[in-house]
């Protein structure tokens, strides 16, 4: 049976990911972790456009479910220690750290997605700062000390085939039969309830789906960083990938990658300017949305009709 186009890019992007992790040992060690950086930030992003792009709500609590997947993956990986087949538990500690990510994610979007546009934004931001204070208050994950000695098993073949998977699942979902469902509410919930689409359920499910692979992100973000502190998790982290998803055109996948690739570089090539850094980093933002208020790789692929 013939590969769709999807599945085409999603086996590309495995292949490529693997061959890239087995070059990886002759790369520079900071571009190498500046590469894994970009990877996460394209699964934060792409996961994020599923809830704020496609179904058009709008969440300021995505660094809460990185945080949830980010410490009980971290925890696993721990609670193993070290040992020649410790390695093997990783996809596992990954993907126990998504399913609590998507569990807490149900807890908080049934009651909460009831809610529209503002109220959602100060719900969904509050229970982010609600884990980030129960993570600064738990001795078991390290309170406000943090987690430390987190085996370093994320690597470039891991991260950017999890991307490619989150790319591809996500993609395949909105342009479903049932995904329709997504683009409805996005575009009048009244609407699409009077067509018989369960508004609220939709919206949770595209919450779970988000916080699924934001929990996934978090586990690999503890394994790259091999440290992880509640103040990595706050607020302005969720805002970061708000802005990814704004900058690169809400709903479009392309460019919201492309976006998590630009701003996770940025603060990169700025190093040279550091006491300036963030100065010029928020001045860049500032520009691009003045100039490009529908998001900075969004294109009007329409011919023009000659009169």
């Amino acid at each position: 049976m013939p590969f769709s186009g999807a599945k085409r890019w999603l086996f590309l992007g495995i292949v490529l990911a693997i061959a890239a992790s087995y070059f990886a040992p002759q790369f520079n060690r900071y571009y190498l972790g500046v590469a894994i950086d970009v990877g996460i930030a394209i699964i934060l992003a792409t996961s994020l456009n599923l809830i704020n792009g496609h179904t058009g709500q709008f969440s300021l609590g995505h660094a809460g479910f990185m945080a949830v997947g980010g410490y009980l993956s971290a925890w696993i990986s721990l609670q193993i220690g070290v040992s020649p087949h410790a390695a093997w538990f990783f996809p596992l500690s990954l993907l126990a750290g998504g399913l609590l990510a998507a569990l807490v994610g149900l807890l908080v979007g049934v009651p909460s997605l009831r809610l529209r546009g503002d109220y959602l934004a100060i719900v969904t931001l509050g229970f982010g700062e609600i884990i980030r204070v129960i993570a600064q208050n738990t001795d078991a994950i390290g309170a406000a000390s943090g987690l430390k000695g987190i085996p370093k098993y994320a690597s470039l073949g891991w991260t950017f085939g999890l991307a490619a998977v989150t790319i591809y699942v996500i993609t395949s979902l909105v342009n479903s039969t049932y995904g329709r469902g997504f683009i409805a509410v996005h575009d009048d919930e009244i609407a699409a309830e009077s067509n018989g689409v369960d508004t609220t359920r939709t919206k949770v499910i595209a919450f779970v789906t988000g916080a699924f692979f934001a929990g996934i992100a978090g586990g690999l973000y503890a394994h790259h960083k091999q440290f992880i502190s509640p103040t990595g998790f706050d607020w302005l982290k969720s805002i970061d990938i708000v802005v990814m998803v704004i900058l690169g055109g809400m709903g479009r996948t392309v460019g919201v990658v492309a976006a998590a690739i630009l701003l996770t570089l940025l603060p990169e090539l700025l190093r040279d300017f550091a006491e300036y850094r963030m100065i010029l980093y928020a001045l860049l933002i500032i520009l691009l949305m003045l100039l490009r208020p529908a998001g900075l790789f969004t294109f009007n692929l329409k011919k023009r009709r000659v009169a």
